[in-house]
């Protein structure tokens, strides 16, 4: 696997800070020409001077054009990374909502959209969405977060059954709690559900390479939520229950 990134052109969206960070040096690592784009215009700048990548600042949604003129190549892996954790329940603005829509799903739409006719002209192209464990289970206090993050992986999924015979290989990463600023800001909820289990960046990008060598399309960091994945379909009211005195208790904590 690692030699096969040498000189490989890799895109990494919200790669200013956290797991996008941690995934943009380890492609730098493995030889791959790394892309580093973020919102943030000094700390994707940083990252890409520590790893000799490309700066590429901006929205995560119009970036594999310029990604491909800054390479001067096209883009072999896209690492749809960026994402919004917006709290609230079902009474969240309007905003919120659309936010959350565009930058969590939407922005992957958009990427495929640019990347797939190429890839599926030459046979080949893996795109890595960073999807959350939300996306697989859910999460308290951020119905926005864990239903978009429902759609991004569903959206991976679709592109793997739908491609993979042509050459396009696709892995959805679905971690709990990472040590990152997003885990910083889910508070209270944060605190009961993922803190406990939290894991470093660099956790996640080892366990994304374990499993692009292994050919995998799901990508567990916490191999635990496989069966939590399990216990949610076997018995759906039970584990909604379980999850329901989760809810209970962090309501009480508050």
């Amino acid at each position: 696997m690692v030699e096969a990134l040498q000189d490989a052109g890799v895109v990494v969206t919200g790669a200013g800070g956290g797991i996008g960070a941690a995934l943009a040096r380890r492609f730098a690592s493995a030889g791959a020409r790394v892309v580093v784009n973020d919102l943030d215009v000094a700390k994707a700048e940083a990252v890409a001077a520590e790893i000799g990548g490309i700066a590429l600042p901006g929205d995560a949604s119009g970036i594999v054009g310029p990604a491909r003129d800054a390479l001067g190549a096209d883009i072999d892996v896209y690492c749809a990374n960026a994402g919004v954790g917006s709290g609230g329940s079902e009474a969240a603005g309007e905003d919120v909502w659309a936010l959350a829509w565009d930058v969590n799903v939407m922005a992957h739409v958009r990427a495929a959209q640019e990347l797939l006719p190429g890839w599926l002209e030459r046979g080949s192209g893996r795109f890595v969405s960073t999807v959350s464990a939300a996306g697989l289970l859910t999460m308290i206090g951020a119905a926005p977060y864990s239903v978009t993050k429902h759609g991004a992986y569903a959206f991976a999924e679709w592109l793997s059954l739908t491609y993979r015979h042509r050459g396009v290989q696709v892995h959805a990463i679905c971690p709990q709690g990472v040590r990152t600023d997003m885990l910083a800001a889910t508070g209270t909820a944060g605190d009961l559900v993922l803190k406990p289990t939290a894991i470093e960046p660099d956790d996640v990008a080892d366990a994304l390479f374990k499993g692009m060598a292994e050919d995998r399309f799901l990508i567990l960091p916490h191999p635990e939520v496989a069966g939590f994945y399990q216990a949610r379909a076997g018995d759906p009211d039970r584990w909604l229950g379980t999850m329901n005195h989760i809810q209970q208790k962090w309501e009480t904590a508050r």
